[in-house]
């Protein structure tokens, strides 16, 4: 009978580490012991995974160089994606916002694993077990002792062409959105719903100004400042329990544990030269430990949302005048 290979013993390895990680955090996550969502997760785990690969092969390969120990640390975690996609462990969004880190550190482990076989190599089976093991030690202290919670602005701009009259019409109710006229984006790509369409129950403060997009989502906001061709404040009311499971991923869900945007607003300002500079505010509360890393991944998302309804806004007050 033929034996597997180490790398291919390394490939697997990785793979069953990672999904048994994955599920023993998953149901842990009840306890306070675990959680998907935290540093041991997201940069140890894959750290480990490609530590693991690379270990086996180093075996047999003593030649590999530092640069092919870290593109073949990747090949575990996508599989790893894969398989979690595939078995709905994991939603496109979450793979998404997930596999840079993945592959980073993949390769911070991979690297890790040659430079130990070459220095310690009698140590190399501790030191392999004791990486595999750190994300499970660690990870019940972040979650019951570290906090790194943040809240952040995004802000984009967008000169229209039109009256400042007509943009303000644009803002409170805003019909159905047709496929076509909202722009694709990055977004829509990796899972995220797009909207369809607006509707407040009145006008100035306190009226409600709700929001439905695809996939069943729905949302309000509520009117905080009104000033007709000024501004429109308001403060997200989101009840993530009216949120469909399948709409977005559970880790991202607006209104949720780990994310949410909290208030936002439209200021409208008039140019010389007749213009409007229509500007989208949105303030995001982020509950994770990622820090540097998930406010990238805020950035990115709202950014790209912020103008792609700009530009809708843009489109329609053109139109209108």
């Amino acid at each position: 009978m033929r034996t597997l290979s180490p790398k291919y013993i390394g490939i697997i390895l990785g793979v069953l580490y990672g999904i048994s990680i994955r599920v023993f955090l998953e149901f842990s996550d009840a306890f306070n012991f675990g959680s998907l969502v935290t540093i041991s997760f997201m940069f140890l785990v894959p750290i480990a995974i490609g530590y693991i690969r690379i270990y086996f092969e180093c075996k047999l390969n003593k030649s590999m160089s530092y640069k092919q120990m870290a593109v073949k640390a990747w090949q575990p975690i996508f599989v790893f994606l894969l398989v979690s996609v595939v078995t709905l462990l994991e939603g496109s969004i979450c793979v998404a916002m997930a596999l840079p880190a993945f592959m980073l550190f993949a390769s911070i482990g991979g690297v890790l694993a040659g430079f130990v076989h070459r220095k310690l190599e009698k140590e190399s089976k501790k030191v392999v077990m004791s990486v595999a093991l750190i994300p499970l030690i660690l990870s019940p202290l972040e979650v019951n002792f570290l906090k790194l919670s943040q809240t952040y602005e995004v802000k984009n701009s967008v000169v229209i062409n039109a009256p400042i009259d007509v943009v303000w019409r644009q803002l409170a109710n805003v019909s159905y959105i047709a496929e076509g006229e909202f722009p694709m984006s990055f977004s829509q790509l990796i899972g995220i719903p797009r909207p369809l369409q607006a509707d407040m129950d009145a006008q100035g403060v306190g009226a409600v100004r709700t929001s439905k997009w695809q996939n069943g989502v729905a949302f309000k906001e509520v009117i905080t400042d009104w000033q007709p061709n000024k501004q429109m404040l308001y403060q997200f009311d989101i009840d993530p329990d009216l949120i469909p499971d399948n709409a977005l991923d559970k880790h991202v869900k607006l209104g949720g544990e780990y994310f949410s945007p909290l208030y936002g607003g439209y200021y409208l300002a008039e140019t010389a030269n007749g213009q409007t500079v229509l500007t989208l505010k949105t303030t995001v509360e982020d509950n994770t430990n990622f820090t540097i890393y998930s406010r990238l991944w805020g950035e990115v998302i709202f950014q790209d949302f912020h103008n792609s309804l700009l530009k809708l806004m843009k489109s329609r007050a053109e139109k209108a005048v």
